[in-house]
C-alpha cells in the first residue's frame, strides 16, 4: 500500500466527519448556544479564567492533548501492523475521542468551568465525585512524572533539541507580552516567534547539549529535576505570560511540522514496509484488547477530558468554539497519529542505520520491530518515528541534521506543553480535593502546586538518581487512561440522559472504552501477580475496585432516569 493514499484517505475522512457528525453533535445533541456567556466572561480572573480567540485557543487545547501520545502509542501499536492501528485510529477518534473531548468541554462550559471530576458529583452523586477525584488524581501524578522522564529521555537521545526547547521560554514570553500588553496581532507576531525558534534550531543543530552526572544522579535525573522547577513555575503563572503564548507557537510549529511530513510523503511517497497484519509478533501480547490501551491519544485518551474541563473550557470565549476546538482538534490528533504510523511503517524502510549497517524496505521495520520487547522501550518509540519522520523530511532536500533535530525539537515541546498543563490540572485537583475537606489552606495555588510536583518528584526518584521511578507505574498508565475516558463519557451520558437528549451516541463508546479498559486490567492483574509486582497488583486492584463501583452508582442513576 503506498503511503500517500493512507495519508489522501484519511484527510477526506476527517474532513467529512467534521462538517458532518461533528455538526450534528454541536447542533442536535449538546446544542450550542452562541448567546451564552462562558465562564472565561462570568468568571474572570485574568490568570485562568481568560477569554481567548479560538485560534490561539485551539493552539494551546491541541499541544496540551497531543503531547507525546499520539507518537508513542501508534509507535509501538504498528508491531500488530498498519492496518488494525489506523483502523483503530480513524474509528476511535471520529465516533469516540472527539464526541469525549467536545462533550467534556461543553459540560465545563455549562458548569463554571469546573473539571469534569468536580462535575460528577452534581451529575451522578458526591460518592462518585470522590471516586472520580482519586482516579484523576492517579492519573495526571503519572502523567506528571512520567512525561518529565519523556522529555529528559528526549534531551538525552537529542541532545540538539535542549537549546531550541529552552529557548522557547522567553520568545514566548515575549510574544505574551506584545500580544496582551501592547495589543500586537497575535498571527503576525505568532509568526515572527514562530520564526525566532526554528533560528534556535538551526542553533541548536550544530550546539548539542549534553549534561555529565552529577554524584548519584544521571543525566535524565537532573533534566527531570530541572523541568519539575519549570512545571512549578509555569503552572502558577498567568496563562497570558507563557501557557497560551507558548502553546501558540507550537501550534504553528504543529502546522509546519505536518507540511513537511505530509510534503515528504508526497515527495518519497514510501510503500508500506510494515505489514498490514501482524498477529504473532514475537513477545506481543493478543491485539485485543491490548490495542485499546496502547493506542490511546490518537483515538480516545481520558487526559482530554482534563484538558478540555479543566483548562480550554476556562479560556473558551463562545459556545460555539466549542467543536472546532473539542472535535476538530482531536480529529487533527488523529490525523497526527495516521502520519506517525506512516513514518514508522514506511519511511523507516528509507534507511534505518543500527549497529553500523544500513538497513532499508522490510529489513529496516524488522530491525526496529524485531519483537514486542525491542519495540516497547520509550528511547525505540521516539526514535522510530524520529528517524522515519526525518527519512521523509530529508526527501525534500533539507540537510538530515537539522531535520533530525526539527523532529526531536517537534516531540520534545508537544511533551513539555503536556507536563505544565498536567502539572495546572493538578492543581486545580488538588484544590477542589482540599476544599471538599474542608482544607482551603492546601487548596491554595501555591500549596496545591507543591505537592502536585513533590508528589511526581518523590515518584520519579523512587528508583533511585536516574528519576525514571515513575517508569516502573507504565504498565498502568494506558489501562488509568483509557479508563478515565470511559467514565468522563459516563458522566456525559448521564449529563446528556438528564436533559432527556438521546444518549446512545456517547453511551456506545462509553460501555466500549469500560469494557476494554476492565478487560485489559484484568489481564495485566493477572501478569502482575504472576511476576510478583506487588505494588502494580495493589494499584491496579484498587483501581479495578473504584471502577466498579463508580459504574454501578451511574448505571443506577441512568435506571432510575429510564424508569421517571
Amino acid at each position: 500500500m503506498n503511503s500517500l493514499i493512507l495519508a489522501a484517505l484519511a484527510a477526506v475522512l476527517y474532513i467529512v466527519a467534521y462538517h458532518t457528525y461533528g455538526r450534528f453533535l454541536a447542533r442536535k445533541i449538546f446544542k450550542v448556544d452562541p448567546n451564552a456567556k462562558c465562564p472565561s466572561e462570568t468568571h474572570h480572573d485574568g490568570i485562568d479564567f481568560v477569554a481567548t480567540d479560538k485560534t490561539v485557543l485551539f493552539g494551546h487545547h491541541f499541544t496540551s492533548i497531543a503531547g507525546t501520545g499520539p507518537i508513542v502509542g501508534p509507535a509501538i501499536a504498528i508491531i500488530w501492523g498498519w492496518a488494525p492501528a489506523l483502523v483503530w485510529i480513524l474509528v476511535g477518534s471520529i465516533l469516540m475521542g472527539a464526541v469525549h473531548d467536545f462533550g467534556s468541554m461543553m459540560i465545563s462550559l455549562r458548569h463554571e468551568g469546573r473539571t469534569i471530576g468536580d462535575i460528577a458529583g452534581d451529575i451522578v452523586n458526591p460518592r462518585v465525585k470522590s471516586l472520580f477525584m482519586l482516579i484523576i488524581f492517579f492519573a495526571l501524578w503519572l502523567v506528571v512524572a512520567i512525561f518529565g522522564v519523556v522529555i529528559a529521555a528526549v534531551f538525552s537521545i537529542f541532545p540538539e533539541s535542549v537549546i531550541p526547547v529552552w529557548l522557547q521560554l522567553p520568545i514566548a514570553i515575549w510574544l505574551g507580552f506584545m500580544v496582551y500588553k501592547k495589543g500586537k496581532s497575535h498571527i503576525t507576531f505568532g509568526i515572527i516567534a514562530t520564526v525566532l525558534m526554528y533560528a534556535t534550531i538551526m542553533l541548536g543543530a550544530y550546539l548539542p547539549v549534553k549534561l555529565p552526572e552529577l554524584g548519584f544522579l544521571s543525566d535524565v535525573g537532573i533534566w527531570v529535576i530541572l523541568l519539575l522547577i519549570y512545571a512549578y513555575v509555569a503552572s502558577t503563572l498567568p496563562v497570558t505570560v507563557l501557557l497560551q503564548p507558548r502553546d501558540y507557537i507550537n501550534a504553528f510549529q504543529l502546522c509546519i511540522a505536518m507540511a513537511l511530513l505530509l510534503l515528504g510523503i508526497v515527495v518519497t511517497h514510501p510503500p508500506m514496509v510494515a505489514p498490514v497484519a501482524n498477529l504473532g509478533a514475537e513477545g506481543a501480547p493478543n491485539l485485543i484488547p491490548i490495542l485499546f490501551i496502547t493506542v490511546a491519544c490518537g483515538a480516545i485518551s481520558g487526559f482530554h477530558c482534563l484538558v478540555s474541563s479543566g483548562t480550554s473550557s476556562k479560556q473558551c470565549d463562545l459556545e460555539t468554539s466549542a467543536q472546532p476546538i473539542g472535535y476538530g482538534g482531536m480529529l487533527l490528533e488523529g490525523m497526527l497519529a495516521v502520519i506517525v504510523i506512516i513514518a514508522c511503517g514506511a519511511g523507516i524502510g528509507l534507511g534505518l542505520e543500527k549497529d553500523g549497517t544500513l538497513y532499508t524496505g522490510v529489513e529496516a521495520f524488522n530491525q526496529q520491530y524485531a519483537s514486542w520487547a525491542t519495540a516497547k522501550g520509550l528511547g525505540a518509540k521516539i526514535a522510530a518515528f524520529v528517524t522515519g519522520a526525518a527519512n521523509m523530511v530529508s526527501g525534500l532536500g533539507l540537510p538530515k541534521e537539522v531535520v533530525l533535530t526539527l523532529m526531536g525539537v517537534f516531540v520534545a515541546s508537544f511533551a513539555a506543553t503536556t507536563l505544565d498543563t498536567a502539572t495546572r490540572l493538578q492543581r486545580y485537583i488538588v484544590s477542589e480535593i482540599a476544599n471538599s475537606c474542608n482544607v482551603p489552606a492546601l487548596g491554595k495555588k501555591h500549596p496545591a502546586t507543591f505537592i502536585a510536583v513533590s508528589t511526581a518528584l518523590l515518584l520519579a526518584f523512587s528508583s533511585g538518581g536516574d528519576g525514571k521511578g515513575a517508569l516502573a507505574l507504565w504498565p498502568l498508565f494506558g489501562a488509568v487512561n483509557q479508563l478515565l475516558g470511559g467514565l468522563a463519557l459516563l458522566v456525559i451520558t448521564v449529563w446528556l440522559a438528564k436533559k432527556k437528549v438521546p444518549v446512545i451516541f456517547t453511551a456506545i463508546p462509553m460501555v466500549f472504552m469500560i469494557a476494554m479498559t476492565a478487560w485489559a486490567m484484568k489481564i495485566n492483574l493477572v501478569d502482575f501477580h504472576a511476576n510478583a509486582q506487588w505494588l502494580l497488583f495493589g494499584i491496579g486492584a484498587i483501581i479495578s475496585l473504584l471502577q466498579a463501583w463508580m459504574v454501578a452508582e451511574g448505571i443506577i442513576v441512568l435506571v432510575r432516569l429510564k424508569l421517571k
